[in-house]
């Protein structure tokens, strides 16, 4: 009986599990929140950025920081990124965006795999890409699913899932902020 007991405990954990998985945050949630994430209006001139990465069990394995300088020449935008993580390892990334109309964006990287593609509704973006992530001594191809939320004109933050296999290794938190001139 108690066997018995501890299956169907084991049988009920694992729909409430998979019931969590499905359900997911859409864009569309956030039409009419205020105020309007535009991309070329945040991300122009210098930033700054704070974040860690948590592996699955939320235990922080990396904090970073990072220098921004972003530019745009009509639809098209550049975002320079400069890393430093706290063991010391540097790293660049350089974003070229492109603003495709109704909220929507496009955009490729050294390190990303195709291209990313964005929308954005109200005060959140949500952005999505392949990567190729350094771990160690190995590159994994992973998933990277971004919600980034404009707090005020100055403050963004990001939260990123990393998905291999369908399922979410870790998350990255990040907070952007303007650099006041």
């Amino acid at each position: 009986m108690r066997l018995l007991s501890k299956v169907k405990q084991s049988i009920a954990v694992f729909v409430l599990l998979l019931l969590a998985a499905c359900s997911s945050s859409d864009i569309s949630d956030y039409q009419g929140t205020t105020p309007n994430l535009d991309l070329k209006k945040f991300f122009d001139g210098k930033l700054t950025a704070h974040g860690t990465v948590q592996d699955f069990s939320g235990k922080v394995t990396r904090r970073f920081t990072v220098e921004m300088l972003a530019s745009w020449q009509g639809d098209k935008g550049e975002i320079k990124e400069w890393f430093i993580y706290d063991d010391g390892e540097k790293q660049i990334r350089i974003w070229n965006i492109t603003d495709l109309g109704d909220g929507k964006y496009s955009g490729t990287a050294n390190d990303i795999l195709g291209e990313a593609q964005g929308q954005a509704v109200g005060m959140a973006l949500q952005w999505q890409y392949e990567m190729l992530l350094p771990v160690d001594d190995t590159e994994y191809q992973v998933t990277f699913d971004d919600w980034i939320f404009l707090v005020d004109e100055n403050t963004i933050i990001n939260r990123s899932d990393i998905i291999k296999f369908g399922i979410t290794m870790a998350e990255v938190t990040l907070v952007i902020s303007k650099v006041k001139a």
